[in-house]
């Protein structure tokens, strides 16, 4: 029976080892891109929204990139987003108590346990910014068995959308030509901030305005900076100066602003005119700071974390907006988990041990925040009270695997729970 990908596309084990989606030194896939960032008006940001709704996203994952790199405020916030994420526990959950079902549970366990999971989870959440990630699996084989050896994340400016249904991830291929994706041998993720075409549904893209108008407000604000406090400085020159002289004041008076020291002739005057100041002078930083929350509460939920506000009840703002941001928190998880069981986990099963009526689920993150010894606590609980568990279930929960039939075992589950009880309770 071959294998099949989700979409029903058949497997082709022979091209799953060498890497596909690299940088290309023909300038097909190059690593090096535009700066659309780069004087960026309001006529420009739409021109670039418009043309990724219409199929050509290259422009605007570019400027996604450069709203990461130019802004700390947005860095900051989207990193937390997708490191509260990455650093989640990660369970697996065998489908059944069958030995066989146990025993490939264990070896996803066991393979999932790699030191570069943080970062290639990282990576993928890149989705979360842009809308949609794409990273390449390199299996390789060893002692008979199918591995991913590397995870890599793919540059978004190498891949496209089908122009058909807007949906479907395309590799470029050829000069002008783009193909499918070869099956078991990508991981594509797409974190929807709104409903609607994957390109549309990536923070980036409401970020943007937000982004460009801050960017304003910091260029006023620098330039207001530059002269604030300063008195107007106006040279006076005789009916007869010369061009010469002219341009002589002109630079006298430019340079007092900065040098503190100039000279003139004696037939021209430069007076100082102290500069009368109404209104609010902290007016940038007050819009600085209000787009700032604003672009808070679109990545995080919230601004409690972020921002330093005055007056009562921050406490309880906090813990409200830290519920919220919990929620964003688990829904990108339960989304990144869907991704890797259909991206990472079958496909590892499939091609170990070939189709499974039912497959191992990976999850990211507990429902709840509850120590070892009250799990293990509930747990004796449940069973003293009559209820069946599946031993399997317990292990996969607690990350534990099934022991060798020569290994040493804990014998006693109550006088376990009691001396890890006795534990926690000495150290607090």
């Amino acid at each position: 029976m071959p294998l099949l990908d989700f979409l029903g596309r058949p497997v082709q084990p022979q091209k799953l080892h060498a890497e596909e989606a690299g940088p290309s030194l023909t300038g097909l896939r190059p690593v090096l891109g535009g700066h659309p960032a780069r004087g960026l008006t309001p006529s420009r940001l739409a021109s670039i929204l418009l043309e990724a709704e219409e199929g050509d996203a290259t422009r605007y994952f570019e400027l996604a990139e450069e709203m990461e790199e130019k802004d700390l405020h947005y860095l900051g916030v989207l990193s937390t987003r997708k490191r509260a994420v990455a650093q989640l526990e990660i369970t697996i959950e065998a489908p059944t108590d069958e030995a066989k079902d146990v025993a490939i549970a264990d070896e996803i366990r066991e393979f999932l346990r790699r030191d570069t999971l943080q970062a290639e989870l990282f990576d993928v959440l890149d989705a979360i910014g842009k809308g949609i990630s794409v990273s390449e699996i390199i299996w390789e084989t060893s002692a008979s068995q199918w591995r991913p050896r590397r995870i890599k994340w793919c540059d978004p400016r190498w891949y496209r959308f089908d122009p058909a249904d807007g949906t479907t991830v395309q590799l470029q291929r050829e000069p002008g030509a783009w193909g499918a994706l070869t099956p078991f041998k990508y991981i594509v993720h797409v974190a929807k901030a709104k409903s609607g075409l994957p390109v549309r549904g990536g923070l980036a893209r409401a970020v943007a305005w937000i982004w460009l108008f801050k960017n304003f407000t910091l260029k006023d604000w620098v330039g207001f900076s530059e002269v604030f406090g300063q008195p107007y400085r106006v040279g006076k020159y005789h009916p007869s100066a010369t061009s010469d002289d002219k341009a002589a004041l002109l630079r006298a008076v430019a340079s007092i602003g900065s040098d503190a020291a100039a000279i003139i002739p004696e037939s021209m005057v430069i007076e100082f005119i102290e500069a009368a100041k109404t209104g609010s002078i902290d007016v940038y930083e007050r819009i600085s700071r209000y787009l700032d929350e604003q672009l808070s509460k679109g990545v995080l939920g919230q601004t409690t974390t972020t921002e330093v506000t005055t007056g009562g009840g921050s406490r309880a703002l906090g813990e409200v907006h830290a519920g919220v941001k919990a929620d964003i928190r688990d829904a990108d998880a339960a989304a990144l988990a869907a991704t890797l069981n259909r991206d990472l986990v079958q496909p590892y099963v499939d091609l170990n041990h070939g189709p499974q009526q039912r497959y191992p689920k990976l999850v990211i993150g507990w429902s709840d925040e509850l120590g070892l010894a009250q799990k293990l606590d509930y747990t004796a609980q449940f069973v003293a009270q009559g209820m069946r568990v599946e031993a399997s279930q317990v292990r996969d929960r607690l990350g534990w695997t099934e022991p060798g039939i020569d290994a040493e075992v804990l014998g006693n589950f109550t006088t376990r729970l009691n001396e890890l009880q006795e534990e926690e309770d000495r150290h607090g």
